[in-house]
Formats: structure tokens, C-alpha cells, sequence
């Protein structure tokens, strides 16, 4: 399938609803996703979701941080931080998301291997995530998002720099994690040279969060465990503990078995789809079961502190 942009390729499909198979025409193109999206919940209550890690990502997360606080025309009661089906990418991306709501220098994450060069540390500091000099990605960023009271929403499909981040805030407890477990890829993968001008692709180290925590085959396990309201898709995800021959965790020996965290939620009949047919749900509170609980925490918590004396 794959071709040159512009060129065309037929498709010939069969589906078990189609008494013969379908055929389609496509022309093939680069497709340019967008990174971050944002938008106002309710007043006072913002929604970021960042779809992928990429070269772009923190700066384009800042500016839907600037852009929520303006549109708000107040400071923020509460922010949901959206990270389902984020499968992961750039790692500077993902420290430079953790860094708009951890205190500076705070560590987000680091690696472990058997090698020297493998060891790495990496912080909530603009020289371990800013691709450029200059002013901070952050500059224009209100300071108080490092207060705000924060959900991050993952699933299975959350994976790699989503999954950094989540583990980062929540080892700082800076964010409640609410959803599923994520995805559990947790490895470092190296290309090495070879001598005939190629090369291999090898796992050279783990990365683990700042409180010690390996990513590896096991992911994050939310703090609040709300199912996705779709059965029949929840059924069909596969994270990186069932792929044949994965990489161990090195965590689980010294942890030992745990239970499973129990649903906070009863997951919707099988029947039940988001409205978009997205995994994630529409991104409206009213139709996406996580996104709803993660509302209600929020507003919860407004609760809570204004309870809480001074």
C-alpha cells in the first residue's frame, strides 16, 4: 500500500454485512495529524487532549494552555489532560507536557541499562525538553496551571511518552489518573551500526518513573479505575503483557502480584458506542464515560477545598 503522495491505490474489502466484496480508490498522502486539540469543558473547567508526542507537541500545548485561560477570561477551577490512545513518540515532548504542571527541575523520568550510555535523567527544565533558545515554551502560560487541579484520562492504548507522563505526575501527586491501565511499553529501543552499512535495532534500557516505578509490561495503573462504556472494544485491546515474548518488568518480583483494581464505574452494555465511533468517546462530558467522572472529580474537588478552612 504504500506509494508515492498523489498516487492511487485500489482497496478490494470484504465484510461479513456486504454479500460481495467492496472496492475503493484511494490516493495516498501525507497525513499531518494535529497534535494537541483544546476547548472549555464548562466555566472554569478546561480539556486538553494531546493525541501523539511530536516535534511540535510542547509548543503547541502551551499554547492551548494560553488560549483555555483567555477563553476562561478567569483562572481555572480544574483541567482534564487527555491521554487515551496517545500511542507516544518524541520523548522531549513528553517531558516538556509533565513540565507545565511539576514544579522546576522536578525529575519526570529516567532510564536504566546495562550500559553507561544508556543511563539517563531527565527534568522538568527547559534544557531537557525546549527545541529552541530562548524565552520558555511556557513564558505566556499563566503560573498558576502549576496549582490546578488536575485529571489525566489514559486507556490501553495510552503507550510510551503518554504513559511518562502520567507515571511523572502521578509519582508527584500532581494529577489524579483516572481511566484503564495503560499499554506498557516501557523499553528503549537503540539502532547500533553494523559494518556493511546497515544496522539492528535492540532494547538497550527500561524506563521507570520518579519514584522507581518500571513502565515496562505493566503501564500505569490508574488511581481511579472508570471502564471505557464499550464493551465490545475494551474486549479487543491487547497491551504489551500479551505480546509473546515481551520484555519482563523488573518491578514484579519485589512487588509481587497484586489484585486488580476494581471499576469505579459499571461499564455500559456492549450495545453502548461512543457517538463518534472514536475509542476515546465524542470529548463530550455528557456522551464519554471517562471524561463525565473525570468532570465530576473535578468539581468534586472544588467541593472539597472550599470546605477545607483556611
Amino acid at each position: 500500500m504504500r506509494g508515492a503522495p498523489g498516487s492511487k491505490v485500489t482497496l478490494t474489502i470484504a465484510r461479513k454485512t456486504e454479500s460481495k466484496p467492496l472496492v475503493f480508490t484511494l490516493t495516498r498522502a501525507v497525513i499531518k495529524t494535529k497534535s494537541v486539540k483544546s476547548r472549555l469543558l464548562e466555566p472554569g473547567f478546561g480539556y486538553v487532549r494531546v493525541a501523539q508526542f511530536q516535534e511540535h507537541t510542547v509548543e503547541n500545548f502551551a499554547q492551548a494552555l494560553t488560549q483555555l485561560y483567555k477563553d476562561n477570561k478567569a483562572p481555572l477551577k480544574g483541567m482534564v489532560l487527555d491521554l487515551r490512545d496517545d500511542p507516544g513518540g518524541v520523548l522531549h515532548g513528553a517531558v516538556g507536557v509533565s513540565a507545565a504542571f511539576l514544579q522546576q527541575d522536578a525529575l519526570v523520568v529516567y532510564t536504566e541499562g546495562r550500559a553507561s550510555d544508556s543511563k539517563m535523567r531527565l527534568y522538568a527544565n527547559p534544557r531537557d525538553y525546549q527545541r529552541t533558545k530562548g524565552a520558555s515554551d511556557y513564558a505566556k502560560v499563566p503560573p498558576a496551571i502549576k496549582n490546578v487541579p488536575l485529571v489525566v484520562l489514559v486507556n490501553a492504548g495510552s503507550a510510551s511518552a503518554s504513559e511518562i507522563v502520567a507515571g511523572a505526575l502521578q509519582d508527584h501527586k500532581r494529577a489524579l489518573i483516572v481511566g484503564t491501565q495503560t499499554f506498557g511499553k516501557g523499553s528503549v529501543q537503540s539502532v547500533l551500526p553494523l559494518a556493511n552499512n546497515g544496522g539492528i535495532k535492540m532494547t538497550t534500557a527500561r524506563y521507570f518513573t520518579p519514584n522507581g516505578r518500571s513502565i515496562q509490561a505493566k503501564g500505569i495503573v490508574p488511581d481511579i479505575v472508570v471502564e471505557e462504556g464499550n464493551e465490545a472494544l475494551a474486549s479487543l485491546r491487547v497491551r504489551e503483557a500479551d505480546l509473546e515474548r515481551h520484555l519482563q518488568n523488573p518491578n514484579e518480583a519485589a512487588e509481587g502480584s497484586k489484585p486488580a483494581a476494581q471499576p469505579a464505574t459499571k461499564p455500559a452494555s456492549t450495545g453502548d458506542k461512543p457517538k463518534n465511533g472514536d475509542s476515546n468517546g465524542s470529548g463530550d462530558a455528557a456522551s464519554d464515560v471517562q471524561l463525565n467522572q473525570a468532570l465530576n472529580i473535578l468539581k468534586v474537588q472544588q467541593i472539597m477545598l472550599k470546605k477545607t478552612p483556611s
